[in-house]
């Protein structure tokens, strides 16, 4: 009996956790427990609606049955994240009325609204969302629409003037007339949208805020045109035949992905280019304070076209970080990587993927310069290199870096996947070209004997 009163009460041991020190503690009141157990309810507006924001979306409208002062708590949710993969193939129709009982049910403003579409085509729901979100001051907009039709974007989006961040994933944009620009946007996303020339550049031009911009496998242009002058950060991964970067002096962050099937392209502007000045040195002009270039699959072709001097006239001062696909059997590919390379004093790492190219590089490359052209990347601490194969062209290039990297600290190098382990001859010549006494080489497994 003793044991039983014991246990309906609240028992703890005291301080020193010896349990003959117990404290027996008389029952709460109701009102009291039921003061602790609402005491979230009696938070401030602001901090219920912060809490439910981390919530799902799901378990946050549910929220409305803990307790009438919770019955419209959900209302107040400012950001809003839909997706029908969590909806059954069945109930398309139940899935966009959710988010039509949930916009309509909200009290006060949107800021951001997120909805992904896998199942089926919804055009007409999408509309219909991106009305009300006009209306609603809506300040963050993504749409990822993983559907068999492109999706046609409605004009109403382009009356959204608070937005601030906008993603558009499969869609087609053709703006109105009266489209004036995005005057409050600052991040920018596009994959596999496809809009023409002149609404790229007009988009881009109009959005004097714009500080992010990303391009992902985009059609309907072919040049490709950058006049931003807050821009600080471009990623593109696509086909162009021609690139301009204008009134982009804030661009500290690019990474360029050309593709295979600009090569075709690169081809036809050989002959264009005859000549005139190199598309390395029209490319950098706009780019005084970048700080990370990434170079990759054909791009370094493309700077390689036109007349191509020893080094540019104006070196990147402030370019810590460069990586770069280069392929050592395409002479003029390997030239453009060392005029990059003799106007980079501060470069701190480079990381060089060697790609697989057809070219011969007809003829053995000459390293031996003379003081005034020589590169000395005196900044260079880590070194990687991706798909050595051990080919001349390339031992010759990897000689040239380590003999210019005086603090040197650490050097990575992957074999590629065709040799399937390391060339010997590697590992012997490599600590002896290294002219950095602290460096410290370390060969890598492929991925696919790490990964099996």
């Amino acid at each position: 009996m003793e044991n039983e009163k014991l246990s309906s009460h609240s028992i703890e041991l005291g301080c020193h956790g010896s349990p003959d020190q117990v404290d027996i503690k008389p029952p709460k009141s109701p009102v009291k427990m039921d003061m602790e157990l609402d005491r979230i309810s009696n938070l401030p507006s602001d901090i219920i609606g912060k809490i439910l924001s981390h919530m799902p979306l799901r378990e946050a409208v549910r929220t409305s049955v803990l307790s009438s002062n919770w019955m419209n708590k959900w209302t107040m949710l400012t950001r809003l994240q839909f997706n029908d993969r969590r909806t059954s193939s069945q109930n398309h129709t139940t899935f966009a009325k959710i988010v039509d009982h949930v916009l309509q049910g909200l009290v006060g403003p949107i800021n951001m609204f997120e909805v992904t579409l896998s199942g089926y085509q919804a055009s007409e729901d999408i509309d219909r969302w991106i009305i009300h979100l006009s209306r609603n001051s809506i300040k963050e907009l993504v749409l990822n629409l993983h559907t068999q039709h492109i999706y046609n974007v409605s004009s109403y989006l382009f009356s959204c003037q608070n937005l601030i961040y906008l993603a558009l994933l499969n869609c087609l944009l053709q703006p109105p007339p009266t489209f004036k620009g995005f005057r409050s946007l600052k991040m920018l996303g596009f994959m596999k949208v496809t809009l023409d020339q002149g609404v790229l550049e007009n988009l881009i031009t109009c959005c004097p805020l714009l500080e992010i911009f990303v391009l992902i496998n985009c059609d309907g242009f072919t040049h490709l045109k950058i006049d931003a002058p807050n821009l600080s950060r471009f990623s593109f991964k696509g086909v162009f035949e021609y690139v301009s970067l204008v009134n982009t002096l804030k661009l500290a962050n690019v990474r360029i992905w050309l593709t295979s099937t600009s090569t075709v392209s690169i081809a036809n502007n050989q002959g264009r280019t005859a000549g005139s000045c190199s598309n390395l040195l029209n490319f950098f002009v706009h780019l005084p304070w970048i700080q990370r270039l990434r170079i990759e699959m054909y791009f370094l072709k493309y700077l390689g076209l036109g007349v191509l001097p020893e080094k540019m006239p104006q070196p990147l001062r402030y370019l810590k970080v460069l990586s770069i696909h280069i392929s050592f059997n395409d002479r003029k590919e390997t030239l453009t990587a060392l005029c990059l390379l003799r106007s980079v004093p501060a470069l701190q790492e480079l990381d060089i993927l060697a790609r697989r190219g057809d070219e011969d590089v007809g003829g053995k490359m000459n390293y031996a310069l003379d003081d005034n052209q020589n590169c000395q990347l005196t900044q260079l601490r880590l070194l990687k290199i991706t798909g050595v194969s051990g080919l001349s062209a390339e031992l010759d290039f990897i000689k040239f870096l380590l003999s210019s990297s005086p603090v040197l600290e650490k050097m990575i190098v992957e074999p590629a996947v065709i040799v399937g382990g390391f060339p010997e001859q590697v590992k012997k010549v490599l600590p002896f070209w290294c002219v950095s006494e602290n460096a410290e080489i370390i060969y890598m497994d492929p991925w696919f004997m790490v990964h099996p």
